[in-house]
């Protein structure tokens, strides 16, 4: 009589422990939701709320853009590795569950603020809470496995693309109404996402799989050498991730005031561009991605995907007439399938109780593209569209982000060519 109810006992537990996971997917999925729709609110109202706020034109606000950005990435590197260490100590989900909470006053200190100044206070909060991005995608390696690893990388740009929709959207579209609408709906959603996890999400991390939690290990450059340290092959991996980073900054953080200066639209424009771009992520990362990394390998994805990027950056440079914005995110849209794959490629060279640190350290590398990038981009940007400058070129920007990305594939290729040659070559018998 057991060994027949057996079986059913096993399928019994196997079944709890899919929907726990897919309950807990859900959870990461909406975090990663509204961590990327704080960008998407910011995106479209961000210049409009500068000009307001400091009496400026969009060209001069485009420098206190990045300036913003830069403290907000500035707080994601100091606290990045020492929330990713933590979470290995201690687990995701509290980790996960604060920095929700974090959000949520930050996006109020946005709403309300009286002066660009407030606004500076308000990045500095989120650039701790968004640290957590990396407990985030460690807790998807903690209960991923093979394929399903970089299908479910690809999650996360679903979450990411269907985030930069409503952000967009709410951004644009409130914010014609009153500037402060966004900000407060996104403090909203961060809030009961919150109160949410605490009732459903379950821990990731086994007890079997932590760590200690070492200061020396905590601090960005320690994260980083260690890492180095025990995985030096992911050395150029890490370059890759730094330069495609850094270039796709070009887009994310300066594409509303390229679009107000170059083709003068309107918040509702903006906002519909928003939406046609979210699609296409949800489309590429969330469903064709799936597709592609089975039938073609991580290699090919991450070649093809830095091809669509550079494609897409040289044509939005050059772009001429405002509906060619729409023709031209496509390939750009594109390159998104090469991001998860190579984010997976690089998490099968860590071990389970390590995950954790990387992803600490990539969120790192994404940090110091954050503030690089903006600075970079902001003040590019100004110096090519300011009314005493020597030339106007707006569309300058995205070159440099496209020579980046030329220069990311060119460091992939060579990568892999490496890697090969180093498999076909015989092994020496130490007997002879």
């Amino acid at each position: 009589m057991s060994a027949q109810l057996t079986p059913e006992s096993d399928k019994t537990s196997v079944n709890k422990t899919g929907k726990k996971r897919s309950a807990a997917l859900g959870f990461i999925f909406i975090t990663i939701f509204i961590d990327v729709l704080g960008l998407g609110i910011i995106v479209p109202v961000l210049p409009k709320l500068l000009e307001t706020l400091g009496h400026i034109d969009v060209s001069t606000a485009s420098k206190y853009s990045g300036w913003l950005n830069f403290v907000y990435a500035s707080m994601q590197l100091l606290f990045a590795s020492v929330i990713g260490g933590l979470s290995d100590k201690y687990g995701r989900r509290p980790v996960l569950l604060i920095s929700l909470f974090g959000f949520s006053i930050d996006y109020l200190f946005m709403a309300f603020a009286p002066t660009i100044a407030w606004l500076f206070v308000g990045r500095f909060i989120a650039g701790v809470a968004g640290a957590s991005n990396a407990t985030a995608t460690a807790y998807i390696s903690d209960i991923s496995t093979g394929h399903k690893r970089a299908a479910n990388f690809g999650l996360v740009g679903a979450a990411s693309g269907f985030g930069f929709i409503i952000g967009i959207g709410l951004g644009a579209y409130l914010g014609d109404l009153n500037l402060k609408f966004p900000f407060l709906a996104a403090a909203g959603f961060a809030f009961f996402n919150a109160l949410y996890g605490f009732f459903v999400l379950p821990e990731s991390l086994k007890p079997q799989h932590r760590r200690n939690f070492e200061w020396k290990r905590a601090n960005p450059v320690g994260a980083l050498v260690t890492i180095f340290k025990r995985h030096p092959e992911l050395g150029g991996l890490i370059s890759v991730l730094t330069l495609v980073y850094t270039a796709q900054k070009s887009v994310e953080y300066l594409l509303s005031f390229y679009l107000f200066e170059k083709f003068e639209w309107t918040l509702n424009s903006v906002g519909t561009l928003g939406i046609f771009i979210g699609v296409l992520l949800v489309g590429i990362q969330g469903g064709l991605i799936r597709y592609t990394i089975p039938k073609f390998g991580q290699q090919k994805n991450i070649v093809a995907g830095l091809i669509f990027y550079a494609i897409g950056l040289i044509l939005i440079a050059f772009a001429t007439q405002g509906w060619m914005m729409y023709l031209f995110m496509i390939p750009y849209c594109l390159g998104g399938i090469g991001g998860p794959a190579l984010q997976a490629f690089a998490t099968e060279k860590v071990a389970n109780n390590e995950q954790g640190e990387l992803q600490g350290a990539i969120t790192i590398v994404n940090s110091l593209s954050v503030i690089v990038g903006p600075l970079l981009f902001g003040y590019t940007f100004y110096a090519s569209t300011n009314k005493n400058g020597a030339w106007y070129f707006p569309g300058f920007s995205y070159l440099i982000g496209a020579l980046m990305v030329l220069i990311a594939m060119f460091i992939v290729i060579k990568g892999f060519r490496k890697a090969a040659a180093d498999k076909r070559k015989p092994v020496i018998n130490p007997a002879h």
